[in-house]
């Protein structure tokens, strides 16, 4: 049978942790940080490595690494959370080559840093392939790359052949590949890193929601914490704070997992190296070969959640687990009979510009970090490296980066987001349909169109 739900396949692997205590009474510390997933963790980690006497208090609503940090897809990637054209429209060609050189570092930093802790999270450094899988998709690919290389990026262009060499996908016609990109198992990485913050001397309170964040001080249903800095860190669930509904939307992606699969089918596939694979699709999909030789595939399932609520433990809708189910059987055939163990859902933040941001307000001891669009993982890390400069008043080149301080206006009242992510998502799976079912051999104009309309490109 398969699992629906109760957090993520990840946990179900590791086993969900035991709650930390939660807050008990009012406090004064120096920063406080509301949200225990990546950024929040990073941010309180390098924080304490760079001036060890500060006070730190991380909030929680539930426990460390319940959000996306523990139900992610596992990838650690260097791509950019947001666009290019927009961050060069404010900050000028060089400011976007200096991000994505600090993007590159921030998946050797992590993979550093795990080693250095000792945190096992079986982690693989061995690229990404985007793979074209439909005529209509291989003139956009190669348009892709070849944009890519305009800015200097690490990407080469994979010809049919030594696309399958790689991975053997159904109908490869050639695929896009990075070296800058790392598998994780993401429950092992968020649990290891909020051990290796205890370490230092952060306290980490669970089961402890914010009720509101105004200058230096966060609410609890248990106590007031007054802070010299609040940083939110709460990425998807951004919008159940108080004056935060349309900041960010709360975006739903979804995963399966494949039992264990045996050595025949590994044999025919190949994927030794253990790269991340995804796709040129408009609801594109992302997947891993996991350690114990199974196949995580994920894509956008049910995207938005009318009045940006969140799901329940990663429940997820049986029409999604059959969408993914086919998307997995469209790359590899043979998986047709394979068992699927595990389905669940997690929610991402998406800026109206569909780009990420970080910042402090030293005035009002405010701080930020989030709007990553799916790009978590690397760009968490630099968001806390990039807080913690911002907090101890450094001038460096993290806080130089052209996200720094970025600010887009709000998302759209209800019902005119809901309508536009549900007609945005039915136009880029109607444009998929025409391309991979029908087999057109060029571009659907819908998702150019729904491009336009939210404003992706």
């Amino acid at each position: 049978m398969t699992v629906n739900g109760g957090v993520s396949f990840w946990y179900r692997e590791i086993g969900l942790p035991s709650r930390r205590r939660p807050l008990d009474r009012s406090i004064d510390v120096d920063v406080c940080i509301v949200g225990g997933g990546y950024t929040g963790l990073w941010a309180a980690y390098y924080l304490k490595k760079g001036d060890p006497g500060l006070r730190i208090a991380v909030l929680e609503r539930s426990f460390a690494g319940y959000g996306a940090s523990g139900r992610n897809g596992g990838w650690i990637t260097a791509a950019l959370a947001g666009s290019r054209r927009r961050f060069a429209a404010t900050h000028g060609r060089q400011a976007v080559l200096d991000l994505q050189r600090a993007m590159n570092d921030s998946v050797d930093e992590i993979i550093a840093v795990a080693a250095a802790e000792g945190i096992e999270a079986d982690i693989v450094k061995n690229g990404m392939l985007r793979v074209a899988h439909a005529p209509a998709q291989l003139p956009r690919l190669r348009q892709q790359v070849v944009t890519a290389q305009e800015w200097d990026d690490d990407v080469v262009l994979l010809d049919a052949e030594e696309t399958v060499a790689r991975i053997g996908v159904a109908g490869a016609l050639g695929a896009a590949y990075t070296p800058h990109c790392a598998r994780v198992q993401p429950a092992k990485l968020v649990q290891g890193l909020a051990r290796a913050v205890e370490r230092l001397g952060v306290a980490i309170y669970e089961s402890t929601p914010v009720t509101g964040i105004t200058p230096h001080v966060a609410e609890t249903p248990y106590g007031t914490v007054k802070a010299g800095f609040v940083i939110r860190a709460t990425e998807g669930f951004t919008a159940g704070l108080p004056g935060e509904r349309r900041t960010w939307l709360p975006m739903n992606s979804s995963l399966i997992v494949t039992e264990p699969l045996g050595e025949r089918f590994w044999a025919r596939i190949g994927w030794t190296g253990r790269e991340l694979l995804g796709d040129v699709s408009h609801a594109y999909i992302y997947a891993q070969r996991t350690a114990d030789d199974r196949i995580a595939i994920g894509g956008r399932g049910w995207p938005y959640r009318f009045g940006s609520r969140t799901d329940n433990d990663g429940r997820t809708r049986a029409a999604t687990v059959r969408q993914l189910r086919d998307a997995l059987v469209r790359l590899f055939p043979s998986t047709v009979d394979a068992e699927i163990a595990h389905a669940w859902s997690g929610v991402l933040g998406v800026p109206r510009d569909w780009c990420s941001t970080v910042g402090l307000d030293r005035r009002r001891g405010l701080g930020w970090a989030g709007g990553y669009v799916g790009h978590g993982v690397a760009t968490a890390n630099l968001a806390g490296r990039t807080l913690r400069d911002l907090v101890l008043g450094a001038d460096t080149t993290l806080t130089r980066l052209p996200w720094v301080g970025r600010k887009v206006r709000r998302w759209e009242p209800e019902p005119l987001r809901w309508l536009g992510v549900q007609g945005m998502y039915m136009a880029y799976r109607e444009a998929d349909r025409q391309e991979v079912v029908a087999g057109r051999v060029t571009s659907s104009r819908l998702a150019r169109i729904a491009d336009m309309v939210a404003r992706r490109d």
